[in-house]
C-alpha cells in the first residue's frame, strides 16, 4: 500500500480531531509496548521469582541512561522531516531520510559497544544488591545486542510519523510484541532460561521491527522512500538533525541520570523495594506512555505548521495538548489510585512487594499531570526549532533539583515517601519551566515572522 493513504493534512482543517486521530495509534503503540514490557516483568516475576523481577527492573534506569542520549536524536529527525515535508520540498525530505537512517545505524552500534563495556561497573556504582547483580548483568549484556535494531526502528518510526503516518509503527510494534510474549513464555517457562530468556526474546523482537520498518520505507512511493544505495550522511542535514536532536538527547540523558540516582536510593532499601518500585513503575507508566503520544503529536503538528508558516495553529495545538494531559491524568490516575493493588498483583503475589508498590504509586499519581506538562510541551517548543530551552528546563528542574532533594530532604527523612516525593516536586518545577519556554519560543517565532514580513513589504 502506498504511503499516501496513510498521510494526514496537518496544516489545514480542524486540529482537535486530527491530533486525537494521529495520537491514538501512537497511544496504542506506547501502551502495547508497556504491556509487552509488563509481560516481560510478569513472566520473569511469576516463573523465576522476585529476585529475577528485581534484577530486570533494576536495569531500566541504566538502559535509559545509555540509550536515551542517542535515541533523542530521532526527535531531530521527526522535526526536520516534518518541517521539510510541510514546506513541500521532496528532494530535501529524501536527504533528511537517508541521513537519519545512516545516523541511526552508527549510533546503534556505538551504544551497543558502550553498553557491553559499562554495564557491570555502572550497576555496581548504582549499588545494585548483591543477590541480583549477576542476573542484572546477564540481562543487560544480552539486551544491548538488540539496541542497533531498536535505534533504526525508532528513527524509521519518526520518519513515518513526521509525514502523518502513525499507524504503521503501531502495527509493526504490535507484531513484534506478540512475538516477544510468545518467546518469553517459550524461553522462560518451557526452557527455564530465567532473565536471559526475557532478554533474548526482546532482542529477537527488536530485529523483527527493524525488518518491518525498513521494508516499509523501501517500498513506499513517496518522498520518504529509502534507497539503500543512497544511505549516507548529508552534512547539512546531519547538522540540522543534531541541532534539534542533540539537546533532546541531552535532556533524556540528564533525566536518566537523575533516575539512576533515585534508583540507587531505591537499591539501598533492598531487593524487595527494588521489585516493588519496578512493578509500580510499570503500572504508573500507563499514564506516562499515554501522555507521550501527545508529545509525538505536538512535535509533528507543530513542525509541519512551522514549515507551512501557519503560526496561529500552534497556539491551538498547545491548548489541545493541555486539555488532553489533564483529562488523561484525571481518568487514568483515578483508576490507578483505586485499583492499583489489582494491577500490582499481576507482577507478584508477595504482599510486602504489593504494599510498597502501592505506597510509591499513590505518591506519584497524585500530581502526574505535572509530568505531562514537563514531557509534552517540549514537543511544541522543539517543533518550532528551539531545542536547547527544554533541555535547560530539564537540567535545572529535574536533574539538579533531584540531586538537591536526595542530598537534603531524603537525607533528613530517609524513608520511602521522602524518596518518591521528589518525583512530583521536580515534575512541577520542570513542567512550569517547559510551559514558560514554549511561550518564549512562540514569541520569538512571531517576532521573526513579523520582521520578515516588514522586510518583504519594504522591498516591494
Amino acid at each position: 500500500m502506498a504511503l499516501r493513504n496513510q498521510e494526514m493534512d496537518m496544516v489545514n482543517g480542524p486540529l482537535f480531531s486530527k491530533i486525537v486521530i494521529f495520537a491514538l495509534p501512537i497511544l496504542a503503540m506506547n501502551l502495547l509496548q508497556l504491556l509487552f514490557n509488563a509481560a516481560d516483568m510478569i513472566v520473569v516475576g511469576r516463573f523465576s521469582g522476585s529476585e529475577a523481577l528485581a534484577a530486570v527492573g533494576a536495569t531500566g534506569p541504566l538502559i535509559n541512561l545509555i540509550v536515551n542520549l542517542f535515541m533523542g536524536l530521532s526527535v531531530g529527525t521527526s522535526v526536520i522531516v516534518a518541517q521539510d515535508y510541510g514546506a513541500g520540498d521532496a528532494r530535501v525530505v529524501s536527504r533528511s531520510v537517508h541521513t537519519s537512517i545512516m545516523l541511526s545505524i552508527i549510533t546503534g552500534i556505538f551504544v551497543t559497544l558502550i553498553g557491553l563495556f559499562l554495564c557491570k561497573p555502572m550497576l555496581e556504582m548504582m549499588g545494585t544488591p548483591d543477590d541480583i547483580l549477576d542476573l542484572s548483568i546477564t540481562y543487560l549484556r544480552i539486551y544491548f545486542y538488540g539496541v542497533p535494531a531498536s535505534m533504526v526502528y525508532n528513527f524509521g518510526a519518526a520518519i513515518l510519523r513526521a509525514v502523518g503516518d502513525s499507524r504503521r509503527p503501531m502495527n509493526y510494534l504490535t507484531i513484534s510484541g506478540i512475538v516477544n510474549v510468545f518467546l518469553n513464555l517459550l524461553f522462560v517457562v518451557v526452557l527455564k532460561m530465567n532473565v536471559a530468556g526475557v532478554a533474548w526474546a526482546t532482542v529477537i523482537s527488536q530485529y523483527l521491527t527493524l525488518f518491518l520498518i525498513i521494508n516499509c520505507l523501501c517500498k513506499t512511493d513517496r518522498s520518504i522512500r529509502l534507497i539503500p544505495k543512497q544511505i549516507r550522511l548529508d552534512r547539512q542535514k546531519l547538522v540540522d538533525v543534531i541541532r534539534i536532536g542533540l539537546p533532546a538527547g541531552l535532556q533524556n540523558l540528564l533525566f536518566s541520570i537523575s533516575n539512576v540516582l533515585i534508583q540507587s536510593a531505591v537499591n539501598s532499601f533492598g531487593s524487595t523495594m527494588v521489585a516493588a518500585s519496578s512493578a509500580s513503575g510499570n503500572v504508573e507508566g500507563f499514564i506516562g506512555t499515554t501522555m507521550n503520544a501527545y508529545y509525538n503529536a505536538a512535535i509533528t503538528f507543530t513542525g509541519q505548521n512551522m514549515g507551512a508558516k501557519k503560526y496561529d495553529r500552534i497556539d491551538t495545538i498547545a491548548k489541545i495538548c493541555a486539555i488532553l494531559i489533564l483529562a488523561t491524568w484525571l481518568i487514568l490516575g483515578g483508576i490507578l489510585w483505586f485499583t492499583g493493588e489489582f494491577w500490582l498483583s499481576f507482577y507478584t503475589k508477595d504482599p510486602q512487594v504489593i504494599d510498597l508498590g502501592m505506597l510509591r504509586l499513590k505518591v506519584i499519581v497524585i500530581a502526574y499531570f505535572t509530568c505531562g506538562f514537563m514531557n509534552v510541551f517540549p514537543g511544541l517548543t522543539r517543533g518550532m526549532g528551539y531545542s536547547v530551552l527544554p533541555m535547560l528546563c530539564t537540567l535545572v528542574g529535574a536533574c539538579v533539583m533531584r540531586i538537591i532533594w536526595l542530598a537534603t530532604v531524603f537525607k533528613w527523612y530517609p524513608n520511602v515517601i521522602g524518596l518518591f516525593a521528589c518525583y512530583p516536586v521536580t515534575w512541577a518545577l520542570a513542567g512550569g519551566g517547559q510551559v514558560a519556554s514554549f511561550f518564549y519560543a512562540r514569541h520569538q517565532v512571531r517576532k521573526r515572522a513579523a520582521m520578515v514580513s516588514e522586510t518583504v513589504n519594504f522591498s516591494a
